[in-house]
């Protein structure tokens, strides 16, 4: 490394660590498997220092070679989990929701439960079509919220008793459920079926869907959902139109979850 590298990169800069993640970086879905040239090639390493990295690689389990060809092994991944394992929820959804949101052209969310309420922790929003702003940490009512319908649906008997018990189920618009009888029937429904959706309960003129996002153990942990406004949309158009999409990115975020360890508490 000469004097020039060393100002541009700082004295701290490790350049084998910089090599030998080159070395890993030239495998891709076209070039699952490369030759010792190959690596040197695409690295623009000598053919003795691709050896000497490739190599170190197969000794800590990152590359397998037959002699002649080397290719990454599914141990790389734990590179990527050590990443995923420092992200809150939000962050894991984030580019979830940014995704799911241009695909469909709808506002997307993603809430957790607190006591009586939800509370945002992620969105994208493609229009304003609430009198309020949306925005992380804003809390709406668990009772009158499609997110919130899933929510509540995934509690066991105990907890659930518990909202009730907090809950006070206001009437928010003409078609808010505000008997505890109604409420309960609702739920179930949502727990049968998967999803939820809510038209017009929070506010007139907004339709919503939601479906539950669970961890590893199956246990409801969190809610996203797709809004719309209830002028351009039919309760039938969204859920043939809608609830495929969030149903996939309900799974997509899912799978990222699973993938960092059981320690994951983090909300925000």
């Amino acid at each position: 490394m000469d004097e020039g590298e060393v100002t541009e990169r700082g004295a701290h800069h490790v350049q084998s660590l910089e090599r030998g993640l080159a070395v890993i970086k030239a495998f891709n879905a076209d070039a699952a498997e490369l030759t010792l040239s190959d690596v040197a090639r695409a690295t623009g390493l000598t053919r003795a220092a691709a050896r000497r990295f490739l190599l170190t690689l197969v000794d800590l389990g990152y590359v397998r070679t037959d002699g002649k060809y080397f290719s990454l092994t599914a141990r790389v991944l734990e590179l990527g989990y050590s990443y995923l394992s420092s992200l809150s929820l939000s962050e894991v959804a984030q580019p979830h929701l940014e995704r799911l949101s241009a695909e469909v052209h709808e506002s997307s969310s993603i809430s957790v439960l607190e006591g009586p309420d939800i509370v945002y922790v992620a969105r994208v929003a493609v229009s304003r079509i609430m009198t309020v702003s949306i925005n992380v940490g804003t809390r709406f009512p668990a009772h009158a919220t499609s997110m919130g319908h899933v929510l509540l649906a995934g509690l066991d008997d105990d907890d659930l008793h518990g909202y009730f018990d907090a809950a006070k189920l206001e009437k928010l618009t003409a078609r808010t459920l505000t008997r505890q009888k109604d409420l309960l029937a609702e739920l179930e429904k949502v727990y049968r079926q998967g999803y939820a959706m809510v038209d017009q309960e929070l506010e007139e003129g907004l339709r919503s869907i939601a479906a539950p996002i669970r961890d590893r153990r199956g246990k409801v942990v969190a809610a996203v959902n797709l809004s719309t406004h209830a002028s351009r949309t039919t309760p039938e158009s969204v859920e043939k139109e809608l609830l495929p999409s969030l149903l996939s990115a309900a799974r997509a975020i899912e799978a990222d979850l699973a993938s960092a360890p059981p320690t994951r508490a983090r909300h925000g």
